[in-house]
């Protein structure tokens, strides 16, 4: 779960790095995250009940059973998320698997309730922004001297929801199960300009899918909702694969066509954050503009 910057010029990774780039995590590779054998104790970590029975995660998920995050605009109690107590493959409206998600990225990645030994605590690519080069925090729960602060991160959990039509949406679809469709002739334009975000490895695709949908305000909202991996695929830093098996750079984990490598003309940072700020598009403002 790292914090994106939407107008910063990104290191270009090289060619012949692994893809897990910091996810290889100095050479431990996948037994980082993941134990084959003995769950968490194999990692260094304390035993807990669900040790390794999910995922074969080998850290330890204890301390955010039941904890409340509350994320960006945190004057909305929408925007907090309380964990499980317990097992997070055993929580109510099918979204234990999101939960599950939530958990085990801060179970590295929070810093504050959860640390881990093998962390540095910032990214392995920089950023430069107005000349300055830097790497940004990942400890994501420890990034002010208070601890514990999401409310600079971006909402998720049950009521971080994506919505179709009204002011502020896609001219998109809700099916039923939840899912999305680009039906509307921005969205569908979107797809020509960017790549489709609601199928294969795209983003809308990786909503935690929730059946069903309410309806107000000349819009309706799905019930799917974003978690972590929504925007990151935790097991490819530098490439990002269309489901028309285009191979795009990116940067960051993030899941889609995300390279501000070259900050004079190009415009795919912005186009993932499109993939659900509809309005802010250019296709919502009567430009078709291909992605660079």
């Amino acid at each position: 779960m790292l914090s994106v910057a939407g107008i910063a010029a990104a290191q270009v990774t090289t060619p012949t790095q692994d893809v897990l780039g910091a996810h290889n995590v100095y050479g431990r590779g996948c037994v980082a995250c993941h134990t084959p054998h003995t769950g968490a104790p194999a990692n260094g970590a304390r035993p807990n009940t669900h040790s390794g029975r999910y995922a074969l995660w080998g850290q330890d998920l204890t301390p955010h059973y039941g904890k409340t995050l509350t994320f960006a605009n945190n004057q909305q109690a929408a925007y907090r998320a309380t964990l499980p107590v317990s097992s997070p493959g055993g929580t109510p409206t099918g979204s234990g698997e999101g939960y599950f998600d939530l958990i085990a990225c801060l179970s590295c990645h929070d810093g504050n309730m959860a640390t881990s030994g093998m962390m540095r605590g910032t990214t392995v690519e920089t950023l430069t922004i107005s000349g300055q080069t830097f790497h940004p925090p990942t400890l994501l729960g420890r990034e002010d001297s208070g601890g514990g602060n999401y409310s600079n991160d971006h909402p998720m959990g049950p009521q971080a929801n994506v919505s179709c039509g009204g002011p502020t949406s896609w001219d998109c679809t809700v099916n039923a199960d939840g899912s999305i469709g680009f039906s509307g002739p921005h969205s569908r334009a979107f797809i020509a300009d960017y790549f489709d975000v609601t199928a294969g490895n795209g983003p809308l695709n990786h909503l935690v899918k929730v059946s069903g949908s309410t309806a107000g305000g000349g819009k309706v909202t799905s019930r799917s909702w974003i978690t972590c991996t929504t925007c990151h695929d935790q097991h490819n830093m530098p490439t990002f694969i269309t489901s028309t098996g285009a191979v795009k750079k990116t940067h960051f984990f993030v899941r889609g066509w995300y390279d501000p490598g070259n900050f004079a003309t190009s415009n795919s940072a912005a186009q993932f954050c499109r993939s659900c700020h509809g309005d802010k598009s250019n296709e919502a403002h009567g430009r078709s503009v291909p992605t660079t």
